[in-house]
């Protein structure tokens, strides 16, 4: 790039987030925003949130959050690059709508959006274009200007993204004792979608078995797989497993569930276990919960030892990695060539979502693509 600290054409980058409650009384409401349209009883929506009301109804995301707003914050100022960032969440305050109604007041009007979610998949992509199209529709009814706004693109592989989680690996089989630690397995995690929905992710020319969403997670674990390898010589086991499984149970989801997969290596005889959750971006609820009190239980259960690596979080290398993507896509919009960072097999994501990426369950605008209302 000719400058590396020129955002131009944004004037500001919008973490997009899913949200959570921060105390007991958020918990029902803020389902409530999760499930709306599903017609979920208050009384069902009131079981759902035991997970919530074991860490005293407060969701950790929005901590996680604010951290990562602040790293983001740090890391543009210290390369001087000069961009506010701004945060809004899907489900909860600060909510999204608000903040793109503030960041239009304050001048806003060329927005980069950052969604904390690294894969291709409707929960993980089109619906946050979606909920783009919803907020910037009340801007329109409300006859205020609409800013013109850019998703990042997919970042499961940038390096950025990667090294933090090898190394959460490296650090997470130091702690498995000694005998134990050459056999280890390496248990890649992620939530569990509808397999309709994984099969239809990512552009429609890679629909098909498991979709852009079972790729792009298998090449992530491939990577660290091979970089653990690297530095430790030693190649552990590893499969792709998933959790957090919610929706009908007559409803095909991706399968092995963690605790399943726990079951099976106990029975199979391995050592020991990290749990690598390769398909979040910091430790919210699905890893507290899933993670760190269901599957740990379900080990100790077993008698099986076992380790949950760390989530990329804030870490500074990530907040750099954004940088980075900020700026390639500025430059690209300025016309220029760039050379775009991604390891593994699968190079560099799309900037645009083409017309049948990740299709929507029913028919609904979604910002920031090529079917985009919004020029």
């Amino acid at each position: 790039m000719s400058d590396q600290r020129d955002p131009a054409p944004y004037d500001a980058l919008l973490l997009l987030s899913f949200g959570g409650p921060e105390g007991p009384d958020d918990v029902v409401p803020f389902l409530e925003n999760v499930t709306r349209g599903r017609g979920i009883p208050k009384e069902r929506l009131k079981e759902v949130g035991q997970h919530y009301f074991l860490f005293g109804g407060v969701s950790p995301i929005n901590d996680q959050n604010r951290a990562l707003l602040a790293a983001l914050r740090k890391d543009f100022a210290d390369a001087g690059l000069d961009l506010p960032v701004y945060w809004g969440n899907r489900n909860w305050a600060p909510y999204l709508t608000d903040t793109l109604r503030e960041m239009v007041a304050d001048g806003r009007r060329r927005i980069a959006v950052l969604a904390t979610s690294a894969y291709a998949s409707y929960s993980g992509c089109r619906q946050y274009r979606e909920n783009l199209a919803d907020a910037l529709a009340v801007l329109e009814a409300e006859g205020l200007p609409l800013p013109r706004i850019d998703k990042l693109r997919h970042y499961f592989n940038h390096p950025g993204f990667l090294r933090p989680m090898v190394d959460g690996v490296l650090k997470a089989l130091s702690e498995l004792d000694e005998p134990v630690r050459a056999g280890a397995h390496l248990a890649f995690t992620t939530h569990s979608i509808p397999v309709s929905a994984a099969d239809t992710s990512g552009p429609a020319e890679e629909h098909g078995d498991g979709g852009a969403y079972v790729e792009e997670h298998l090449d992530v674990a491939r990577l660290i797989v091979d970089a653990v390898r690297d530095e430790t010589g030693v190649e552990h086991p590893w499969q792709l497993v998933y959790q957090s499984r919610s929706g009908a149970p007559h409803i095909p989801w991706l399968e092995p569930d963690i605790c399943d997969h726990l079951e099976e290596l106990h029975g199979a005889g391995a050592p020991a276990v990290v749990m690598v959750p390769i398909g979040f971006v910091s430790d919210h609820m699905e890893v507290l919960y899933d993670l760190d009190t269901e599957a740990t239980a379900k080990a100790a259960e077993l008698g099986l030892p076992v380790r949950r690596s760390a989530t990329v979080g804030a870490d500074p290398r990530f907040a750099a990695a954004v940088r980075d993507l900020v700026l390639e896509r500025a430059a690209t919009e300025r016309g220029m060539v760039v050379e775009r960072c991604a390891l593994g097999a699968l190079g560099p994501s799309h900037d645009l979502c083409p017309v049948g990426c990740c299709p929507a369950r029913a028919e609904r605008p979604a910002a920031a693509g090529a079917d985009s209302p919004y020029a």
